[in-house]
């Protein structure tokens, strides 16, 4: 039986009719490693961090004693601080203006309370290192007799005593202490009376700039992949994929280089790259001719010529002019098993066993009733968009998104159509499937602007009478999947919504 999911989060919500500005919009969306935190990137090149806190923490302990099972409350999450991690540029060699827009975000490993976080945009990386640090209030409070120049402050502590340039006095738990004292002495006798503190404890996060990876790529970056041995990454853009040690930002390796001599024979370009998760010498990318190349860097220090090739040999029936520009893959992703790979192109996920080179063990339909519209699709830009995927824990579970702000959701024993999900307060009430008449129909009535949150008037893109069945300027790019539970995060324009089963 299919989970149920239901609405968990919101954040950023818009009210019906409310205009979206570009740089709000959400395009990038992590997990850290153990579901602790949740960051988010934008088209402003901000990055938006959220922690991570459940529902059993604010239950009393009576209560939980009271209870005849485990607390068992799906994650809650709250935002904690933001930055402006990119800026944007103009490379004056190229003539070329470079975005600030955030394109991938990856989590390093936290070797203490600091967290660590690569960030990229067209042509620059960055390491963020985000330190969590306790704040204090203290309330200075004088036992004097009440008179007009003397009263209480209230002065806020967030700097450690070792911090450079602090002479004051420090206390023994090694946080600043700084008195303001600016008012006159008072002349009554108890204003002698040494004062007395109060203390609140709450927390606070500053974020530096800790590495810059820049001038090491000519094309638009379009991912980035740690390694699994903590010390080194990938980049990879349109024609090369390039390995970095997280502590060194002047140099990089160049490992694949798919740039022809002449550029009028070049065929295919680098659209992912990711790394194995538990062999840190396996490296997969996706191209945009459909193939899954899975290298090992052991065998060569370039390793474009050394490669298993995951490809789909299909039967070889009626080929249209979109037939290679639906097969171009969007976006991969390893399972935690090391043996599977998910991976989305335009009309389907697919899911790979990497012992099986022909074909994958599972194709899953996503856009099937968009094949009759395809040529409007392409006058429109719309079949060049880039979907995101992820996979659940245990690898039985996959999304990914689509159009009209919707997503679905595969299971490897549910149903072949999967259930279809929209980005809002109410995630059930669309059909869920796409292939029938009738859900045809009810696609356009969102299209149109019916119970469509944000959109009340109908869209220049989408033909209510003979065209694209959905709204195509409502498109559910970016999604993950929380690492231990069954918990979604989407993204809906600059609305990040989260979804539990």
């Amino acid at each position: 039986m299919a989970a149920e999911w239901k609405f968990s989060q919101v954040f950023g919500e818009r009210a019906p009719g409310d205009p979206v500005e570009d740089v709000d919009i959400i395009s990038a969306i992590e997990f850290d490693r153990r579901g602790e935190y949740l960051a988010t990137g934008d088209h402003g090149g901000r990055v938006v961090l959220f922690k991570k806190i459940n529902d059993d923490d604010q239950t009393s302990r009576k209560v939980l004693e009271g209870m005849d099972h485990p607390a068992t409350a799906n994650p809650k999450y709250v935002y904690k601080t933001e930055f402006q991690s990119h800026e944007p540029e103009f490379d004056y060699l190229k003539s070329l203006e470079v975005q600030e827009k955030i394109n991938k975000l990856r989590w390093c490993a936290a070797p203490n309370n600091s967290q660590f976080i690569l960030s990229t945009n067209d042509r620059t990386i960055k390491l963020w290192k985000v330190l969590q640090h306790k704040v204090k209030k203290v309330k200075e409070i004088v036992h004097v007799d009440p008179t007009p120049h003397v009263f209480s402050e209230n002065v806020l502590l967030a700097e450690k005593s070792f911090m450079a340039g602090q002479s004051d006095t420090s206390l023994s738990n090694c946080y600043h202490l700084d008195l303001l004292n600016k008012n006159p002495q008072s002349t009554s006798p108890r204003s002698h009376d040494g004062p007395s503190m109060a203390f609140n404890i709450g927390e606070g996060f500053s974020s530096r700039c800790q590495r810059v990876y820049s001038h090491a790529h000519d094309y638009n970056i379009n991912s980035i992949s740690n390694n699994s041995d903590g010390e080194t990454f990938v980049s990879a853009d349109d024609l090369r994929i390039n390995l970095w040690n997280v502590e060194i930002s002047n140099q990089c390796f160049n490992i694949v280089d798919m740039k022809p001599s002449d550029m009028e024979d070049l065929v295919e370009v680098i659209t992912s790259a990711e790394f194995h998760p538990t062999y840190c010498n396996l490296l997969a990318y996706s191209s945009s001719r459909g193939f899954i190349r899975l290298v090992d860097m052991r065998r060569s220090a370039l390793c474009d010529k050394n490669a298993r090739i995951l490809q789909h040999c299909e039967a070889h029936g009626s080929r249209s002019f979109f037939t290679e520009i639906v097969a171009s893959i969007s976006d991969i992703k390893f399972a935690k098993d090391g043996r599977h790979i998910l991976s989305r192109d335009y009309m389907n996920l697919k899911l790979w066993d990497l012992h099986m080179e022909t074909s994958p063990v599972a194709t899953f339909k996503i856009h099937e009733y968009l094949r009759p519209k395809l040529s409007d699709l392409y006058n429109s830009d719309s079949i060049f968009d880039k979907f995101d995927c992820c996979l659940s824990q245990d690898g039985s579970q996959f999304a990914s998104g689509s159009y009209s702000n919707t997503f679905k959701i595969f299971s490897r024993d549910g149903p072949d159509e999967g259930i279809a999900l929209e980005a809002s307060r109410h995630p059930n009430r669309i059909s869920h499937s796409h292939n029938g008449p009738k859900t045809t129909r009810l696609f356009t009535r969102f299209a149109r602007g019916h119970n469509q949150r944000g959109h009340e008037h109908e869209s220049p893109n989408t033909d209510t009478s003979n065209g694209v069945p959905c709204d195509v300027t409502s498109k559910l790019i970016h999604l993950a999947w929380h690492p231990t539970d069954n918990l979604i995060a989407c993204a809906a324009a600059n609305s990040l919504y989260m979804y539990h089963a």
